[in-house]
């Protein structure tokens, strides 16, 4: 089976952004920690749950998420140490201790994805989902979507790059009708 990394990247991009938001909790930890949108999701079955842990080994999503808690340790002790210079050795050595207590807490994020499937596939789409990554098409999408994907955002890339300098040259003429050359 190929990485997961490219293949769900809107769930990737949203996992980081969230991901990125701890550190700025950690700048002011006397402030109370604003409340937590939580998804409302409906209850599952075992079943339901069961085909979508399926489909994400599958697609190997714990890889996507296998470093989060190392990461956010390490993105804490560093916000923090940027205030408590002086106490750098016992936050470096604090980290490792915290990393070892939380360690395995990634897991719930897989247990939180599929939840999110059970709640946006039905049971039975699920299970067709499952017959269709077992397909010989379903494993070659499992194989090429990450690096389709991949050429995809490289394309976007460019074409915002290029679009980018006609817009640019839009600005230009449009400010030299107004006698200002930028």
């Amino acid at each position: 089976m190929k990485s997961f990394s490219g293949s769900l990247s809107a769930a990737g991009l949203a996992l980081a952004l969230a991901l990125a938001g701890v550190p700025a909790m950690a700048q002011a930890p006397k402030q109370a920690a604003p409340a937590q949108q939580s998804i409302p999701l409906k209850p599952a079955s075992p079943a339901s749950i069961a085909a979508a842990k399926e489909i994400l080994a599958m697609k190997n999503a714990s890889a996507m998420y296998a470093n989060a808690v190392p990461n956010l340790v390490e993105q804490t002790k560093n916000v923090l140490m940027q205030s408590n210079l002086n106490y750098q050795k016992d936050l470096n050595e604090v980290a490792i201790i915290v990393a070892k207590n939380l360690a395995g807490r990634e897991k719930e994020i897989g247990e939180g994805m599929a939840q999110v499937y059970a709640n946006e596939f039905t049971e039975q789409e699920l299970k067709d989902l499952v017959t269709f990554y077992k397909s010989p098409l379903g494993q070659k999408l499992l194989a090429s979507e990450p690096r389709a994907i991949q050429f995809s955002m490289s394309y976007m890339n460019q074409w915002a790059q290029a679009f980018a300098e006609t817009i640019n040259g839009q600005f230009r003429a449009e400010m030299k009708k107004r006698g200002k050359d930028i």
